[in-house]
């Protein structure tokens, strides 16, 4: 079959899209409040896009009534941010912390979830989380009619829990994935776990 976007809604095309490019990484993201408390919400609108300098982009919609979401505002007002990646451990806590919530309320007084400091950075990170990214945008861009906030950000560092590294054979940093165990993003309310993995040598 040949789904025609232009014959879709826009909420007919985002279900369209998330179920096809998949699957998808999800950036766990941790930003503060004017108020100095903490929003923590997902987003699988995300990558990283380059290395020189390291950096990742994150696509954030809007809210039901058309206002900016809190992460897009915490992001554009006080550019600090942090990004995890999610593991199975934390699937349900991930899941839970994607609700709607007034402003004032932190997901994090919803949660079990602590913060703790991250090196310099002036944003935390979860204590949990075994992967951390310390970010700071540099360019806030609108794409689309519904206005989706594009996020580009440097990375400035990377938190790795020390029990998922190890060395390969020529004694370079490698993370050992099955480890990690990531969570992808599916469509609708799909998640994936990492399952199979497989090793292909590189041509030539």
């Amino acid at each position: 079959m040949f789904v025609d976007f232009e014959k879709l809604s826009s909420s007919q095309v985002y279900f369209t899209l998330t179920q096809t490019v998949v699957p998808r990484p999800i950036a766990w993201t941790l930003s503060r409040n004017a108020d100095g408390g903490f929003n923590l919400a997902p987003f699988s609108y995300f990558n990283a896009v380059c290395s020189a300098p390291p950096m990742v982009m994150l696509s954030i919609g809007r809210k039901p009534d058309g206002s900016r979401k809190d992460t897009r505002r915490n992001i554009a007002e006080r550019r600090d941010f942090t990004v995890h990646i999610v593991d199975s451990e934390l699937l349900e806590e991930m899941n839970a912390s994607s609700a709607s919530l007034p402003e004032a309320e932190s997901e994090l007084s919803a949660s079990n979830l602590e913060v703790v400091p991250f090196e310099s950075f002036p944003v935390p990170r979860l204590e949990r989380a075994r992967v951390a990214f310390a970010c700071t945008l540099q360019q806030m861009l609108e794409l689309g009619d519904g206005a989706q906030g594009l996020a580009l950000a440097t990375v400035h560092g990377v938190y790795v829990d020390d029990r998922i590294v190890t060395t390969d054979s020529k004694g370079r940093f490698k993370l050992d994935v099955k480890a990690l165990d990531p969570v992808a993003r599916l469509g609708a309310s799909e998640y994936a776990l990492l399952g199979e993995l497989r090793h292909l040598r590189r041509p030539g």
